[in-house]
C-alpha cells in the first residue's frame, strides 16, 4: 500500500469523524473536529498546488517559445512551439533549441552538417555532429523550399535516444535515414548559423518526453514500520471503543430494575435513546461511535505533514552542505526525492559501477604496444599499489621511473588525456625504431578511426576535438602529439598532417572517407573504410581484445603472442585496452558490401541493426594486427579513503563492472577492496574444457556445461567459505559476466548469493546493464536489508532503480544515471558524509520523531480513556473543544519538527571519526519494536500517572473559599497543564543538540498555552463553554494548581529519569559512549578511542585499516616465530 493510500486511511477515518460530529452522537463541538482535518488537508493540497503551479509555468513557457515555420512559397515565419505540426519545414538558428523531434534536411554549411549539444537530454558536453542526406543537402536558402515536397516514412515514437530508422523518399529517389539525420527536441544547435528540418515527432511523441518518465515509487523501510504502527493504534482505538460501549451498555441496562432507579439522578426513566435502559444495546452501539470520536486523538493526524515538512527540510541541507560540493565542476549534493533520507542511514550493501563511479572517467593515453615492443614509461596508481603490494624493490623501481617522468613532464607542459613518456617514438624519433613502417600504421589508425570533431581556437590555432567518449578524444590527441594531427572532417573526407619518413618534413594528408562502421556494446568495436591518396581501399579497425584476435588474418597475427602479453600487463596495471588492425580491401569486394550495407541501412524494420551487423561481420574479417592502446581512467579522489571510512562502517561494497576482470582486480586493490594475502574465489567460463565446447559448436551441450561448471565453483568455494570462517580470514569473491549469468538462474542465485553474503568483498566484471539491475534486485530481494546502488552511466539505470536507494553521480558520462536517481552527488567521495552523517542523523531523527509523536498521543489519548472509565464511558470528553482541537496542531507538534531537522547525537566531525556508529542504523537499533513498545508504555505510563494524580488530588478536596470541590472545567484545565508539561519537558529531555529554535518551540508551546487559555477564557461563555475565565478566576490564584503541576511533572519523568541513568551508566549504546568521550574531553586521545572502536558489532574487513591492521597482525605472528 503506498503512503497516500495510507494517508486515504487516516484522513478517511478523520472524515468520517467530521461528518459524525454534525450529529447529537458528537463528545464535542463540529467546528473545533473539522478544523484539524481542514488544516492538514490544507498543507497538503498547498504544498502539492505550489508544486503544480511551477510545472505549469514551465510548460507555459516552453510551449510559447517560437520558431520559423514554412508558411508556402519558400515563406518563413515565426509560430509558438505548441502550433508546430508533424510535416512542417522549420528553421532552426545558432544556438536555439530543438522545437521538435526534426530530420536534418541542410544547413549553412557546404556539407550540410551541424554539431548539436545533446546537455540537455543526457548531459554530455561534448559536440556531436549530425548531417543531412546528400538528397536534400543543396537545400540552402528560404527560398529553396518553394516546391519542395518529400515523403518521410520511420518507426513509431519511442524512448530510444540511440537509435532511429526511417527512410526519405524524394522523387524517385530513396534513401536511409539514422540517427545521423535526427536532430532531437531539447538539444541546442551550436557552431552553425542555421538548418532546416521537417518535423517527424512532436509534444508527447518526441524521444526526450518519452525518455522523462517517473521513478519508481520507494518507501523507506521506517515509513513501512510507521504504517504498521498506525494500524495498530486504529486496532486500539476499536478495542477500547469496544471495551467502553460494553461496559456502557451494562451499566446503562442497570439504571432500571424492576421500576427502580439506581443512578435516580440521571432520571433512566425519562430519557433520550442515547442512555435509554430500555435499550441498552442500541445505546452501547451509539456510544460505540462516540467513542470512536472521542479517542481519535490517538492517532496523530499531524504526523504525516510534520514528516513531510521536516523530510523536505532536511533534503534542503543536504543539497547546502558545502562539503558535498565539487567547486571544480560547480555541483552541489542534490537530493531528488526527500522520501529515502532515513534510508540513508540503513545502508548495508552498496553496489558500485567502475567506470566513472570509482574511477574518473577521463581517459589519459598511457602506453601503446606496436608491433609488439611496448612503449610508455608512465606509472599507474593501481601499479603503485601492486607495488606497495609486492614489497620493496618494485617500489624502489616505481619510484626511480616515477622520478624520470616527472623530470620530463616539468619540461613539457601536461595535456589533457595523453600523459605518454617514451623518447622512442616522440618528437619523430619513431623514424628510427625498426618497425617504423607499423608505426605509421598505427598512428596513422589512431588520426582516421574516430568520429571526433576537430575545432580550432580562435585565439591560439590549437586544434581541440569534440569526441562521443574520453578514450576516443585521448587517442586523437595521442595521434596529434605523436606527429599525426588530424585537423579536418568533412561529409566524405578525412583530412590530416603527418610526418613524411622520406623527408622528414610535416605533409598534408586526405583520405576519402567511405562508409563509418559504428561502435556498439554488442560488436565492441568500430571500423572506418576509406580509400587514400594512392586508391588503395583500407578497412581500419579498433575494438576490445575479445573480438578483435579471432578476426586476424593467418599472416595478420605476426606479434599476436607478445601483443596479448603486453595488453595483460596493461590490464595488471589498471589500465583499458584495445585492439588496433586493418586490411587492404578489393574493389569487387568493396562494391558488394557496399550495396549490402546501403540496403540494410534503408530498411525501416526492427532487425535493421542486426542486417547492418551482419554485414560488418562479413567485411570485418582476415585483419591484420598493428598493435594495442592502454588507457588510464584514474581512481577520483578520496575513493580509498571514503571505502575505508564505509568498511569500517560495516557497509558491504559490490563492485559491478562491465571491465574485463584483470582491470576491475586491479582497480579492487588500488582502492582496498582486495589486498595482499587476501583469498580470492574468482568464478571464471574461461576454463578450457568450456573453450573446447564453445569451438566445437554445440551450443547446448556448452550451456549445461557452463553451468556445471559454474555450479562446481560455487560448490568449491562455500568450502572455502567454511574453513575461512573458522580462522576468520577475508574472502573476495570475483564473478565474470558470462559465469554470472547462469549464476542468476532462478535454480543457482540463492547459492551465489549465499557464497557472496560470506565474501568481504564481490566484484563482478563484464556485467551487462541487466545483470546489473539483476543482482542489485537478488541482494534487496532475498537479504531484505537496504541496497544502495551508485553509477554514473546510461547503463547504470537499471541498477539505480532497482536498489532502495539510487545514487547518481553526475560526471563525464551524461545525466541519465542522475535522471534516474534519488540523490545525485558529484564525486563518490561524498557518499562518505552523504551516509555517515547525513544517513545516521536523518535516520536518528526521524525514528526519534515518530516515537515522540506516538508517546505524546498515546499520553493523551489515555488520559481521555482513564477519565471515561470514571465517568461509566458515558462519553463525556474530560477536556474542552478547543483544548482538544489545538493539542497536536499548536502545543506539541511544533518541537517534534524542530528535532527532526535539528537535533544531532553526536556532531559531523565525530560521526566521520568513529564509522562504527553507523551500525546503529544498518541493525534498525532506534526504531526496533522493543523501542517503539517502550515509548508505548511511557506514554501510557505518564497518562496513569497525570490522571490518578489529578483525580486523587482534587476530587474530594476544597477548591473555592467557600469549600466547594472542583467541576468538571477546572479538573479539565489542570489536567491538560499536565499533560503540555509533560510531553514538552520529555522532548526536552529526548534532545541532545539545542539550538534556540528548539527552547523557542518547547518554551513557545507551553507558554503559548497559558496564554491561549487566558484569552479564550475572556471570550463570551457561548464561545469558551467551559474555559470561560477557568484560569484568571479558579487556576491561576489557587497554590494547589500550581503545586499540583510541578508534582505531576516530576512523577511523570522520573521513571524515565531511572530508567536513562541505568541503561547509560550499565548498558550505554555507541553514541552514547561517543558522548562520553567528548564531554570528557578525550575525543582526541587514541587510546581512548581504540577502546570504544573495538566495540564493533561487525569486523572490519576491506579498506586500508583492514590492510594495515591483517599487515601489523602478520608481522606480531613471524615475530612470534622468530
Amino acid at each position: 500500500m503506498t503512503l497516500n493510500a495510507l494517508r486515504r486511511v487516516a484522513n478517511f477515518y478523520f472524515l468520517v469523524c467530521a461528518i459524525l460530529s454534525f450529529t447529537p452522537l458528537s463528545p464535542y463541538s463540529a467546528v473545533s473536529n473539522v478544523l484539524p482535518l481542514v488544516v492538514v488537508i490544507g498543507a497538503t493540497m498547498g504544498k502539492e498546488a505550489v508544486e503544480d503551479w511551477r510545472r505549469k509555468k514551465q510548460d507555459i513557457e516552453v510551449n510559447n517559445r517560437k520558431v520559423k515555420v514554412h508558411q508556402g512559397d519558400g515563406v518563413f515565419e515565426h509560430t509558438k512551439w505548441r502550433d508546430l505540426k508533424v510535416g512542417d519545414i522549420v528553421k532552426v538558428e545558432k544556438d536555439e533549441f530543438f522545437p521538435a523531434d526534426l530530420i536534418l534536411l541542410s544547413s549553412s554549411y557546404e556539407e550540410a552538417i551541424c554539431y548539436v549539444e545533446t546537455m540537455n537530454l543526457d548531459g554530455e558536453t561534448n559536440l556531436k555532429l549530425k548531417q543531412a542526406l546528400e538528397a536534400t543537402s543543396s537545400l540552402h536558402e528560404d527560398s529553396s523550399f518553394q516546391d519542395f515536397k518529400a515523403v518521410i516514412r520511420c518507426e513509431d515514437p519511442n524512448a530510444n535516444l540511440y537509435s532511429f530508422i526511417g527512410n526519405l523518399e524524394l522523387g524517385e529517389e530513396q534513401s536511409p535515414l539514422s540517427p545521423q539525420q535526427l536532430l532531437l527536441r531539447d538539444t541546442k544547435l551550436r557552431n552553425t548559423d542555421y538548418i532546416f528540418g521537417a518535423v517527424i515527432f512532436t509534444g508527447h511523441d518526441t524521444k526526450s518526453i518519452q525518455n522523462s518518465t517517473e521513478p519508481p515509487s520507494k518507501r523507506s523501510k521506517i515509513e513501512k514500520r510507521m504504517d504498521k504502527i498506525v494500524y495498530f493504534l486504529f486496532a486500539v482505538l476499536v478495542v477500547l471503543s469496544i471495551i467502553g460501549s460494553i461496559f456502557f451498555g451494562i451499566a446503562t441496562r442497570e439504571d432500571l430494575e424492576n421500576g427502580r432507579m439506581t443512578r435516580w439522578y440521571l432520571r433512566p426513566d425519562e430519557t433520550t435513546i442515547y442512555y435509554n435502559p430500555k435499550k441498552a444495546t442500541v445505546a452501547a452501539i451509539l456510544q460505540f461511535l462516540t467513542a470512536l470520536m472521542l479517542y481519535s486523538y490517538l492517532i496523530p493526524i499531524s504526523l504525516y505533514v510534520s514528516i513531510e515538512i521536516v523530510k523536505v527540510l532536511q533534503s534542503i541541507f543536504i543539497n547546502q552542505d558545502l562539503h558535498m560540493y565539487y567547486e571544480e565542476a560547480d555541483k552541489p549534493a542534490r537530493a531528488r526525492t526527500s522520501n529515502l533520507n532515513e534510508e540513508l542511514g540503513q545502508v548495508d550493501t552498496i553496489l558500485s559501477d567502475k567506470t566513472g563511479t570509482l574511477t574518473c572517467n577521463s581517459m589519459e593515453f598511457i602506453k601503446c604496444s606496436i608491433a609488439g615492443t611496448s612503449y610508455g614509461h608512465g606509472i599507474t596508481e593501481v601499479e603503485r599499489a601492486l607495488a606497495w603490494r609486492k614489497g620493496s624493490p618494485l617500489a624502489q623501481e616505481v619510484t626511480e621511473v616515477e622520478g624520470q617522468v616527472e623530470e620530463f613532464k616539468e619540461e613539457k607542459p601536461s595535456i589533457k588525456g595523453f600523459n605518454f613518456v617514451d623518447e622512442r617514438i616522440m618528437n619523430g624519433n619513431w623514424l628510427n625504431e625498426p618497425r617504423a613502417d607499423v608505426i605509421q600504421k598505427f598512428l596513422r589508425l589512431l588520426a582516421i578511426c574516430h568520429t571526433a570533431i576537430p575545432e580550432v581556437e580562435e585565439e591560439t590555432g590549437r586544434i581541440s576535438y569534440e569526441a562521443e567518449s574520453p578514450d576516443e578524444a585521448a587517442f586523437v590527441v595521442a595521434a596529434r602529439e605523436l606527429g599525426f594531427e588530424f585537423y579536418e572532417r568533412t561529409q566524405t573526407s578525412i583530412s590530416f598532417y603527418e610526418l613524411d619518413p622520406v623527408s622528414r618534413k610535416k605533409v598534408e594528408r586526405s583520405y576519402k572517407l567511405l562508409n563509418i562502421l559504428e561502435f556498439s556494446s554488442s560488436r565492441k568495436r568500430m571500423s572506418v573504410i576509406v580509400r587514400n591518396e594512392e586508391g588503395k581501399l583500407l578497412l581500419l579497425c579498433k575494438g576490445a581484445d575479445s573480438v578483435m584476435f579471432e578476426r586476424l588474418a593467418k599472416n595478420g597475427q605476426e606479434f599476436a603472442e607478445q601483443t596479448k602479453e603486453h595488453i595483460d600487463e596493461y590490464a595488471d596495471a589498471g589500465l583499458r585496452t584495445l585492439v588496433l588492425a586493418y586490411r587492404e580491401i578489393d574493389e569487387d569486394e568493396y562494391v558488394e558490401f557496399n550495396e549490402q550495407f546501403t540496403e540494410a541501412k534503408n530498411l525501416v524494420s526492427a532487425d535493421r541493426e542486426e542486417m547492418i551487423e551482419e554485414v560488418a561481420e562479413k567485411i570485418e574479417k582476415d585483419l591484420i594486427l598493428l598493435g594495442a592502446t592502454a588507457v588510464e581512467d584514474k581512481l577520483q579522489n578520496g575513493v580509498p579513503e571514503c571505502i575505508d571510512k564505509l568498511a569500517q562502517a560495516g557497509i558491504k561494497i559490490w563492485v559491478l563492472t562491465g571491465d574485463k576482470m584483470e582491470t576491475a582486480i586491479n582497480i579492487g586493490f588500488a582502492c582496498s577492496l582486495l589486498r595482499q594475502g587476501m583469498k580470492q574465489i574468482v568464478i571464471n567460463s574461461e576454463t578450457p574444457e568450456n573453450k573446447a565446447l564453445e569451438k566445437a559448436g554445440d551450443k547446448t551441450a556448452a550451456a549445461v556445461a557452463f553451468k556445471a561448471s559454474v555450479l562446481r565453483q560455487i560448490a568449491e568455494g562455500k568450502q572455502w567459505l567454511t574453513s575461512s570462517n573458522e580462522n576468520s580470514e577475508a574472502l573476495a569473491l570475483i564473478f565474470d559476466g558470462k559465469s554470472l549469468t547462469y549464476a542468476l538462474d532462478d535454480d543457482v542465485k540463492d547459492l551465489f548469493l549465499e557464497l557472496a553474503i560470506g565474501c568481504a568483498s564481490v566484484i563482478c566484471c563484464r556485467s551487462s546493464p541487466k545483470q546489473k539491475a539483476l543482482v542489485t534486485r537478488l541482494v534487496k530481494t532475498k537479504t531484505g536489508s537496504t541496497t544502495l546502488a551508485i553509477g554514473d552511466g546510461a547503463n547504470d539505470v537499471g541498477m539505480l532503480q532497482e536498489a532502495d536507494i539510487g545514487v547518481g553521480i553526475s560526471g563525464v558520462e551524461g545525466m541519465q544515471a542522475v535522471m534516474s536517481s534519488d540523490i545525485a552527488i558529484a564525486q563518490f567521495r561524498f557518499l562518505e558524509r552523504l551516509l555517515l552523517v547525513h544517513g545516521h542523523w536523518c535516520y536518528r531523527r526521524i525514528s526519534s520523531m515518530i516515537c515522540y509523536f506516538f508517546y505524546k498521543n498515546i499520553a493523551f489519548g489515555f488520559t481521555i480513556f482513564f477519565f471515561e472509565i470514571y465517568a461509566s464511558f458515558s462519553g463525556q470528553a474530560v477536556y474542552n473543544d478547543w483544548f482538544l482541537t489545538l493539542y497536536n496542531i499548536f502545543f506539541t507538534s511544533l518541537p517534534v519538527i524542530a528535532l527532526g531537522v535539528f537535533d544531532q547525537d553526536v556532531s559531523a566531525r565525530l560521526c566521520l571519526k568513529f564509522p562504527l556508529l553507523y551500525q546503529e542504523g544498518i541493525q534498525n537499533v532506534l526504531f526496533s519494536w522493543l523501542r517503539i513498545l517502550a515509548w508505548a508504555f511511557n506514554g501510557v505510563l505518564s497518562a496513569t500517572i497525570i490522571f490518578f494524580f489529578c483525580i486523587t488530588a482534587m476530587q474530594h478536596q476544597a477548591f473555592r473559599k467557600g469549600g466547594e470541590v472542583v467541576g468538571l472545567e477546572i479538573l479539565g484545565a489542570t489536567m491538560y497543564t499536565c499533560v503540555v508539561w509533560v510531553v514538552n519537558c520529555q522532548m526536552a529531555l529526548s534532545i541532545t543538540y539545542f539550538t534556540y529554535i528548539q527552547h523557542l518551540f518547547i518554551w513557545g508551546g507551553i507558554l503559548l498555552w497559558y496564554i491561549f487559555l487566558m484569552a479564550y477564557g475572556a471570550m463570551d461563555p457561548n464561545i469558551s463553554t467551559t474555559a470561560y475565565q477557568v484560569f484568571i478566576e479558579a487556576c491561576a490564584p489557587a497554590g494547589s494548581y500550581w503545586l499540583l503541576t510541578l508534582l505531576v511533572l516530576i512523577s511523570s519523568l522520573l521513571p524515565y529519569f531511572a530508567y536513562s541513568a541505568i541503561q547509560i551508566r550499565f548498558f550505554p549504546s555507541y553514541h552514547q559512549m561517543i558522548q562520553w568521550i567528548r564531554s570528557d574531553g578525550q575525543a582526541d586521545d587514541p587510546e581512548y578511542c581504540h577502546m570504544v572502536r573495538q566495540r564493533s558489532l561487525r569486523p572490519t574487513t576491506v579498506g586500508y585499516t583492514a590492510r594495515f591492521e591483517e599487515k601489523s597482525k602478520s608481522s606480531k605472528e613471524r615475530a612470534g616465530v622468530h
